[in-house]
């Protein structure tokens, strides 16, 4: 049993929302994910799954992309990303399939470690931060929070994060997500949503003990990336 990740699927079974517009490499790019998923992942396998999943904008209508998800090999443990508007409640979402678990707020096991996560945001130090950035920021913060606490309540010292947003601009930034990811002694954030052009500055390496992994789809060439 091995533990991946990859973020950024953007599944649009149901939407007209063609990848392909941001570069060639995103053609047929759900063929891509299936093919490589196919040849990597067995059954017993746990794979992360760091936000962004479908375009959808209600849960009936992302159907088809989470069926496509839950019909690959492997066990999935989800975070929303800031595309994920079908995302509705965490109960709702947690009853709907037997080998997909949606994380806000809890945690799941892999093993010996606790999986945590939120979807993050945007931090204090982007110049288009705003009011409502800063309440939203704040809310998520929480929720990370929260995450690791019902772990740690529970005894898991080993603890995994995946968060959607980078938790941080660059190496040298300090905020409240890499401030509680180093309270907590994380030992990996996984992390998505940048792409193009912004892959070329994305933060990757390790930081304060902790090892900050990129798994945005085109940055791994649509292939789930071995965290364990």
């Amino acid at each position: 049993m091995a533990l991946y990740a990859i973020s950024d699927l953007h599944l649009g079974f149901n939407s007209e929302k063609p990848m392909d517009i941001f570069g060639e490499k995103w053609l047929n790019h759900d063929e891509k994910i299936k093919e490589n998923w196919l040849k990597t992942i067995s059954n017993e396998d746990v794979v992360l799954i760091a936000g962004d999943i479908s375009w959808s904008m209600k849960v009936e209508e992302g159907k088809l992309d989470l069926d496509f998800i839950n019909n690959l090999p492997g066990k999935k443990l989800l975070v929303r990303g800031n595309h994920d508007y079908w995302w509705s409640g965490i109960k709702k979402l947690n009853s709907m399939y037997d080998n997909m678990n949606f994380i806000q707020n809890n945690y799941f096991q892999y093993k010996d470690y606790a999986i945590c996560g939120s979807r993050g945001w945007i931090t204090p130090i982007n110049s288009k931060f705003t009011t409502h950035d800063k309440k939203i920021y704040d809310r998520e913060i929480i929720r990370l929070k929260l995450s690791l606490d019902s772990a740690k309540k529970d005894g898991f010292e080993k603890i995994i994060v995946m968060l959607h947003y980078p938790p941080a601009n660059n190496i040298e930034e300090e905020n409240g997500f890499t401030e509680i990811l180093n309270e907590y002694n994380v030992e990996k954030v996984i992390y998505g949503h940048i792409h193009g052009s912004g892959l070329n500055y994305a933060f990757e390496g390790e930081k304060n003990g902790i090892e900050y992994i990129l798994t945005s789809c085109d940055h791994i060439d649509f292939e789930p990336l071995k965290i364990l």
